[in-house]
């Protein structure tokens, strides 16, 4: 899936990204030349056009080598997912550009006044992953019309989804947390911004314009599951990295062989249970695909599976890392440490919503 040399290169720079706060040059040089950024957006607007399953096993790949390079991915390569609700005459000429980029947020936290042409936006909204090196930005906004907030059948506020460009958008630098430094998650705004009616759109599947199966698929699970493979990455690293730590340890002799040996059945157990939740989602994941790429649809029941198991396996992901952490010592809370770093890009993906669902 991934060469040796490419995995190589951008590890090498993780501990610069992470003290620049910014995937560097170099590592976004690689992913403008596989197209990461376009995992699922088709072959005629030179994306890579993969199936649900396939970019899942990019995106645990890339979480594997480093938080932040396989959460900025993930988040970024799921915005131009976006192409499949928008018009093609617009998307054909945007992804003409080789590096291309959307990002956003999900938050409902702007307002568009429908005109007879377009809609005028304010809104703020935080958390764009990728925002130094975003072309394009999503948002969700409710809408207005005539001075009052329009409402559905039930009362609830009628929303869509938005894109603006670069130009058009002020990206604050507020994105400072411990951990998933360089997914640079700036905070964006728009102040009285026209936005034509051909760039509002829809995420659902009855509201695609692309023939794409990945437009059918239902958007909660396509992002629970995306999120929950960059858990497992993490997880998986975490592992190796704790290994590390242990082998050295586990040739000495007495004390702190024996009490290193007791961590390692942790660790072993622990191991052995990731990865039976790993294979667990993958089946159900690639049962939906299936039977969607079959039948058209996939049954709830298999949906709320798929929901479980995104679930299940971010939550023992960062439970596992949380068990395991402090037997490393006091090595393992200095900054630049590999295990350091895993452990602060894990308990700060944790607080996405979507992982914190219940089970």
């Amino acid at each position: 899936m991934m060469d040796e040399q490419t995995a190589g290169q951008l590890a090498h720079f993780i501990q610069e990204a992470d003290r620049q706060a910014l995937l560097t040059p170099e590592q976004l040089d690689i992913i403008y030349r596989e197209k990461w950024f376009r995992l699922f957006v088709p072959r005629s607007q030179n994306g890579l056009e993969l199936s649900l399953p396939e970019g899942l096993r990019i995106e645990e790949t890339l979480a594997k080598i480093d938080g932040s390079l396989g959460w900025t991915v993930t988040l970024c390569s799921g915005a131009t997912q976006f192409t499949g609700y928008l018009p093609p005459s617009l998307t054909d000429t945007i992804f003409k550009d080789p590096a291309v980029c959307f990002g956003g947020s999900g938050a409902l936290t702007g307002v568009a006044k429908e005109t007879s042409d377009g809609y005028i936006i304010n809104g703020s909204w935080k958390y764009a992953t990728g925002a130094p090196y975003c072309t394009h930005f999503t948002a969700n906004c409710t809408i207005e019309k005539d001075g009052q907030p329009l409402t559905d059948e039930i009362g609830a506020p009628v929303y869509r989804s938005f894109l603006f460009t670069r130009e058009e958008v002020s990206v604050q630098k507020d994105w400072d947390t411990m951990g998933l430094r360089a997914t640079a998650s700036e905070r964006f705004s728009v102040t009285d911004v026209w936005v034509p009616r051909e760039r509002s759109f829809t995420i659902h599947p009855s509201a695609a314009t692309l023939p794409g199966i990945v437009y059918q698929y239902p958007f909660l699970q396509f992002a629970e599951a995306t999120l929950a493979v960059n858990s497992l990455g993490m997880a998986l690293h975490f592992l190796e990295a704790v290994e590390k730590w242990m082998q050295p340890k586990l040739l000495q002799e007495g004390r702190l062989a024996a009490s290193v040996n007791q961590v390692r059945q942790k660790w072993e157990q622990s191991g052995h249970y990731l990865q039976t939740l790993r294979s667990r989602f993958y089946t159900v994941v690639d049962d939906s695909w299936e039977h969607l790429s079959k039948q058209g649809t996939v049954p709830e029941e298999l949906l709320a599976k798929v929901s479980r198991q995104s679930r299940l396996l971010a939550l023992f992901s960062r439970k596992m890392v949380a068990t395991l952490y402090p037997y490393c010592g006091v090595n393992a809370t200095q900054n630049g440490t590999e295990l350091n770093q895993v452990f602060r890009d894990m308990f700060t993906a944790s607080q996405h919503l979507l992982l914190n669902a219940p089970v």
